[in-house]
């Protein structure tokens, strides 16, 4: 329960509680861990994403679910969190790929738009009239020949990873991670490795309908989302 002294910070994005926090910005962080697991995966020859979808009903349209987007031909995102939110993210990321397209003649550089979309969701934790993301991102890329991924959360934070999650498995994931991740992994392995992680996040409960799989090889340099029978052949693979 909520006790007076929080009460009287947590109402406006602007007011720094007296141990130096943002409530709102907080809350924002806390819709992000109680959103599906996202992870991303950089190895030699590519770099991978790959989202449970978490299906809750069998009326449902699992292709109606939507958690991985590509931005351009060489980025792709996933999203934790609000949905709604990771939309509006999304759209203002490739209208800023497309910008740099039309004034330069050339792609937007992978960092240079993860830092764009970082400082677009810091803003909102400096102005009133409005509330933060609650949203995280996993922006991932090639750009002059290096594969990059980087994490952004509500607060406008961006850092670059090997290997991350976000969502609500996110402290399996990394345990996973830290034990088992080798940079010298193909993109085969990262995408067992990223499987495995979700499996355990998971606690098991998925199967190809409820995986989202992204990912952009060094033969084909370009961000796509796996076909439903490409996921199949990984989920039914033995552990």
């Amino acid at each position: 329960m909520m006790n007076n002294n929080q009460a009287a910070y947590d109402r406006a994005i602007t007011v720094f509680s007296p141990d130096g926090r943002l409530y709102q910005v907080e809350y924002a962080r806390e819709a992000v861990k109680r959103g599906t697991t996202a992870v991303g995966i950089k190895c030699q020859d590519g770099v991978v994403l790959i989202v449970d979808k978490r299906i809750n009903s069998r009326l449902l349209e699992a292709n109606s679910i939507e958690k991985i987007f590509r931005i351009d031909e060489h980025i792709g995102v996933a999203s934790s969190g609000l949905v709604g939110d990771a939309r509006a993210l999304v759209d203002r990321a490739r209208v800023e790929a497309q910008i740099n397209r039309i004034s330069y003649d050339e792609p937007i550089d992978v960092e240079t738009l993860s830092k764009k979309l970082g400082d677009h969701m810091q803003t909102y934790t400096q102005f009133g009239g409005a509330r933060p993301y609650g949203t995280a991102l996993l922006i991932t890329g090639v750009s002059d020949g290096q594969f990059r991924l980087f994490e952004t959360d509500p607060s406008g934070t961006l850092l670059e990873y090997k290997a991350t999650g976000i969502g609500t498995g996110r402290p399996a994931v990394m345990k996973l991670f830290e034990e088992e991740y080798t940079h010298e992994c193909s993109l085969d392995e990262a995408i067992k490795l990223g499987l495995k992680a979700l499996h355990e996040a998971t606690e098991g409960k998925f199967d190809v309908s409820t995986v989202e799989i992204g990912v952009i090889s060094k033969s084909e340099g370009v961000f796509r989302k796996m076909t439903r029978e490409e996921v199949e052949t990984y989920i039914d693979q033995p552990a």
